[in-house]
């Protein structure tokens, strides 16, 4: 729903709110109240968002060698998809404006919109105003496509995958703003490999004040319940002494880059898994166990906003629950039993639903896969592994 309407209570200090713990000490007690209230709908401090300029420089926090590199002056072109639902107007347009600003003009063919069903009329008219002016410019540039009714983050990153024309998509939250020189290294290891799988550098922009925070460089991998984590890059990266060296990475924490045509040869996402929750971490597994790999790169670095809640979270942990046992029955072969332990549910019997999964296991057979030892051996050795366990469940 749209973001409430102010009541005309009096004023409260609403000093207890996270919101408030490190900004907004001077603001008066009427848009302390307006800047809650949308903070409590978004998530974020959208009241400052929509007083921050869309153009805002970024610090650049590339490693210092990154500077130095050189690539091709032939890369294919990217198509650059933005997935929301309800975002606040001013963040989508950072977004777009960023993408634009900060990759080469002849690099980025279009950028497509992908509103989930979202019913907040703001990002109806006036997100379409600014999509009109735009292409007032540069006909056909930005595409829009509107969900009828609510799919989800995994089927609606399909929907804007189908639309894409560029050789690479890039598949994006609109809640980011990209560093400068983030297209090409990214291009390039793409044109030299189709089958690698990218991820950039995440840093955060703070949901209360907008700064952004540096992360410390990673891969990206998981835990037995298929929650997404951050890594430690492995030692063969450390040992190059190279901070601008691609790190290998198990699996994908969420936003990512791909060769158009492979993505679809490898099975796109698994589009019987609902809401979000455990898709990228399958595709990562899928990737790897069919024959491509996934690369994190130091040189490519996006600010995403880490929310303080997220939207589509009615029962998020029950969607994970459930996508995560689907990964686990096509994919982990002897090793699912780690993820029903792990969410402390009997392996037969679960009463959990998790579709059909008929689709997924042909297209494992087709693609002739590893096995998921080989890939916990070879690729995430780090993932600890339980044998002989006589039992699991809670002690009361």
């Amino acid at each position: 729903e749209a973001p409430p309407k102010v009541e005309d209570n009096p004023a409260e200090a609403f000093t207890d709110s996270s919101l408030f713990a490190h900004w907004g000490q001077d603001l008066s007690p009427e848009n302390r109240r307006i800047a809650l209230k949308q903070f409590q709908y978004y998530g974020y401090n959208a009241y400052l968002s929509d007083r921050l300029p869309l153009d805002r420089p970024l610090p650049d926090l590339r490693p210092s060698g990154c500077r130095n590199l050189t690539f091709p002056d032939s890369l294919p072109e990217v198509s650059i998809v933005f997935i929301f639902v309800n975002e606040a107007l001013s963040v989508i347009l950072r977004s777009i404006r960023s993408a634009i600003d900060r990759t080469p003009p002849h690099l980025l063919k279009e950028i497509i919109l992908v509103d989930d069903n979202s019913n907040n009329e703001e990002l109806k008219e006036k997100l379409q105003k600014y999509v009109d002016e735009v292409n007032a410019h540069k006909p056909g540039f930005i595409k829009v496509v509107r969900h009828s009714k609510q799919e989800g983050l995994i089927r609606s990153r399909v929907s804007g995958w189908r639309v894409a024309t560029a050789p690479v998509v890039a598949l994006f939250d609109a809640h980011v703003e990209f560093s400068v020189g983030w297209a090409e290294p990214v291009l390039t290891r793409i044109k030299e490999d189709r089958k690698r799988v990218i991820s950039p550098s995440f840093d955060n922009i703070k949901y209360d004040t907008f700064e952004i925070e540096e992360y410390p460089l990673s891969a990206q991998g998981f835990d037995w319940e298929l929650w997404c984590r951050y890594l430690n890059p492995p030692k063969s990266w450390w040992k190059l002494e190279n901070t601008t060296a691609p790190i290998r990475s198990p699996a994908l924490i969420g936003c990512f880059i791909v060769d158009r045509e492979y993505f679809q040869e490898i099975g796109l996402l698994d589009e019987g898994m609902e809401v979000y929750g455990g898709e990228n971490v399958e595709l990562g597994i899928r990737v790897w166990q069919c024959g491509g790999s996934v690369e994190v790169l130091p040189c490519s670095r996006i600010a995403h906003i880490e929310r303080a809640h997220k939207p589509y979270t009615e029962d998020l942990t029950a969607h994970v629950r459930r996508n995560a046992l689907r990964v686990a029955e096509v994919w982990m072969d002897e090793f699912k039993s780690h993820v029903y332990m792990a969410w402390n549910i009997p392996q037969e019997d679960s009463g959990i639903d998790i579709g059909d999964i008929s689709e997924r296991k042909a297209l494992r057979k087709k693609l002739q896969c590893k096995t998921f030892r080989w890939y916990l051996v070879s690729v995430y050795p780090e993932m600890r592994m339980y044998s002989d366990t006589v039992a699991y469940g809670v002690v009361r």
